[in-house]
């Protein structure tokens, strides 16, 4: 006797259009930024002796890829809708096979640094136009919102950037530190083959009349969004020591950004949507607020952890394990069920059970109340990360899924380099008790803003279908 099936017909459309000919080199293309951010930081000593640099210029390898990040990505999605998204994805693998050729040849630290950016342009392409491509998917099936399919970018994201220091650690150990850069190239090709095979191509794109290509990306807009976001980015990655002069350039360049879009024809950012969509701006922010508590919980406390209470680096790698394991498991039960407001109201108790937590450790606390609070940033890393995609998904205009995509990632990069500032001011020179305490409270006043954000937006939708 077969059991009668209870798939609904969305369901079944989903699963039929987003088989993994399709979603399997989306997936595998947007893991290359976040497993490029952390993969790094296993070859700096290497590098530093190699070409004879301190620690604060090797340093530079890890921020160049995020400023060029947080640039590119809505570049990218600005791209995608004039060009075609799968074109723009195809170009951006391109450039990292340049990029892993360039760093694992380069002679001298400057090629690095060149790699660096280039990695950060190329891997920005993937993630925006993989959205373009799956609402352009969705759309045409009638599949409704793909909520298995988001959940797994948001899983391959989290299990990427864990990932990352194994791999790289692996990579740079047997074959030296050049492998870190030269195992794009592999991967890079690896996806675009899948790609070619598996993703259909872009209609013709067609110019509109004469217009002049500047006029149709908006390159002036792209010039005074790069000012602007390398400029406040700048100031937030050292507001100890604030070199005013950056937070002047930003509100300049900002405001002058403003003035142009709105009156730009096909505008990077169309502030003026953005202006009537509050609920998306909201959006945007309770993305950085929840980035900037959970990367500082995260890296704060794995520091706190090897200079105050002396535990190794291995040590401390599987008290965190809780915390991959958490978002993986929340994430794919979060997604499956379609949830989005009950795991935004969950993400901000998550975040005050962890800061409530952080302030009853010392340094002689047991190990298990260690794992636990590794457990706590866990739930509200999965409950976040779909939750917050699925939102995005559902009120950015489907014309420029791909230029609000990049948007959303940009303002996670806002919350993951202000958090290492705030850990600067928090732990001073070395890390103690007290640093950890003062995050503790960070953590509590992040945590009940991302409660409020999400309690007080009456838009952010019960579940998506």
């Amino acid at each position: 006797m077969t059991t009668p099936t209870t798939e609904t017909p969305a369901a079944a459309a989903t699963s039929t259009a987003f088989g993994w000919r399709f979603a399997g080199p989306l997936l595998l293309g947007s893991t290359l930024n976040p497993i490029n951010s952390s993969m790094i930081a296993t070859g700096l000593v290497g590098i530093g002796l190699g070409f004879h640099k301190g620690p604060g210029t090797t340093a530079s390898l890890i921020s160049v890829l995020y400023l060029c990040s947080a640039v590119m990505q809505p570049t990218m999605g600005k791209l995608a809708t004039v060009f075609g998204a799968r074109r723009v994805f195809i170009t951006g693998l391109l450039i990292l096979v340049l990029a892993g050729i360039t760093g694992a040849a380069a002679p001298a630290f400057g090629f690095l640094l060149l790699s660096r950016a280039l990695i950060g342009i190329g891997t920005s392409a993937a993630y925006p136009t993989a959205m373009a491509l799956v609402r352009k998917r969705a759309d045409e099936t009638k599949a409704g919102v793909p909520s298995r399919v988001l959940g797994n970018f948001s899983i391959a994201s989290q299990v990427t950037t864990v990932i990352g220091l194994p791999l790289g650690g692996l990579l740079a150990g047997i074959y030296g530190w050049r492998a870190i850069f030269f195992v794009n190239v592999p991967l890079a090709l690896l996806t675009l083959a899948l790609t070619l095979t598996g993703v259909a191509s872009d209609k013709p794109s067609a110019r509109e009349g004469r217009e002049p290509l500047v006029t149709m990306i908006d390159l002036p807009g792209i010039v005074l969004f790069a000012g602007t976001i390398i400029s406040t980015l700048l100031f937030l990655s050292h507001v100890k020591t604030p070199d005013w002069w950056e937070l002047a350039a930003a509100l300049v360049l900002g405001t002058v950004l403003v003035i142009w879009e709105r009156r730009a024809g096909r505008p990077l950012v169309d502030v003026r949507m953005l202006g009537r969509n509050r609920p998306l701006l909201r959006t945007y922010l309770r993305q950085a607020v929840v980035s900037l508590g959970i990367y500082t919980a995260m890296y704060g406390t794995s520091q706190w952890m090897e200079q105050a209470a002396h535990y190794s680096s291995s040590q401390v790698g599987l008290i965190m394990l809780p915390l991959s394991a958490a978002s993986i498991v929340i994430a794919r039960v979060v997604s499956t069920r379609g949830w989005v407001r009950r795991p935004l109201v969950m993400t901000g108790i998550c975040m005050l059970l962890t800061g409530a937590t952080m302030l009853q450790i010392t340094h002689s606390s047991p190990v298990l109340l260690l794992i636990g609070m590794s457990l706590l940033f866990g739930l509200a890393n999965g409950f976040s990360g779909f939750a917050n995609q699925a939102t995005l998904y559902v009120q950015a205009p489907a014309e420029e899924v791909a230029i609000a995509s990049g948007l959303y990632r940009t303002f996670a990069y806002f919350g993951a380099i202000f958090s290492s500032s705030l850990i600067g001011i928090a732990f001073g020179t070395k890390a103690g008790d007290g640093g950890l305490h003062t995050i503790a409270w960070v953590t509590l006043g992040i945590g009940m803003v991302s409660l409020l954000l999400t309690t007080l937006d009456k838009k952010i939708p019960a579940k998506v279908n």
